[in-house]
């Protein structure tokens, strides 16, 4: 099977599964989450690694999907190299406690690697900064012509996304800080290693992909930021249980960006395919 074969076979997963992925899977696993937090959960199954994992996974498959068709081999090598990179700072962060503060994983996300960094830390890292990318690319159009503004517009929504992230799994126990933090027991040193960090990642994203190409596939690809719905009703929802107020507001004007791109709307749920061909 050739890659178009495969792209389009992708293509039609998600689209037949839209609903199940974007709103259905992140709101099963905020409940299950939150119980295992609160230990309502059994140990064999409360923060099982692989189910962490593989939900993870599922729940990046429109954005897999949807950038697909634009990945060369330029692009490719910059995913290899931002891998690299996000290994070795976590590790660096883990150890040294630079430059994201110092802290540790309270859960295991997934297999260990040196039973230090979660092995899919590039699941989770590198989606993050490619949805604001898109997003922005998206919002600000001709505008993100100059580099300049689509740089610093992608590293600005990129820190947004932390301060939803970060106070959720704080709260979760996914880690903690040593010292706490001000911003719901996560410390600005940690924000600053975002910055540090979001810099790389979106240079490099910048030099990977064609904007003009990116922006031809966005338009077509009307599933493509399904991953960042999944972000939000998953992490608005754990924050609003806790009470992490400032990070719901900011989760909230995430969505209110991907409805000013037009890119989800709840009703796909009605045209969403049942798995089986039409009679």
């Amino acid at each position: 099977m050739d890659r178009a074969a495969v792209q389009r076979r992708l293509d039609d997963l998600v689209q037949r599964n839209r609903f199940t992925i974007a709103v259905v899977f992140p709101a099963v696993g905020a409940v299950l989450l939150l119980a295992s937090a609160e230990g309502l959960v059994p140990p064999p199954l409360a923060f099982q690694p692989t189910l962490i994992l593989f939900g993870t996974l599922v729940m990046r498959l429109p954005l897999i999907a949807g950038v697909g068709p634009v990945v060369d081999r330029r692009a490719a090598v910059a995913v290899l190299a931002l891998t690299a990179y996000a290994y070795g700072i976590e590790l660096v962060g883990v150890r040294t406690g630079w430059p994201y503060g110092e802290f540790e994983y309270g859960i295991d996300l997934g297999p260990m690697a040196f039973g230090e960094v979660p092995v899919g830390l590039p699941v989770f890292f590198l989606p993050l900064v490619l949805n604001s990318y898109l997003l922005v690319l998206l919002l600000l159009g001709d505008a993100t012509r100059r580099r300049a503004v689509r740089l610093l517009a992608t590293l600005a929504t990129v820190l947004v996304v932390d301060l939803v992230l970060d106070p959720g799994a704080v709260a979760l126990g996914f880690w903690s800080y040593s010292n706490g933090g001000a911003y719901y027991g996560v410390p600005l040193s940690n924000y600053a290693g975002w910055v540090l960090s979001g810099t790389v990642a979106v240079v490099c994203f910048d030099l990977a992909f064609d904007r003009a190409e990116l922006l031809a596939r966005l338009r077509s690809c009307e599933f493509a930021l399904d991953d960042l719905v999944s972000f939000v009703v998953l992490w608005g929802g754990v924050n609003a249980v806790y009470g992490n107020w400032a990070s719901v507001a900011l989760s909230v004007c995430l969505f209110a960006g991907l409805l000013r791109t037009d890119r989800f709307d709840f009703d796909v749920w009605r045209s969403q395919g049942d798995g089986f061909p039409d009679r």
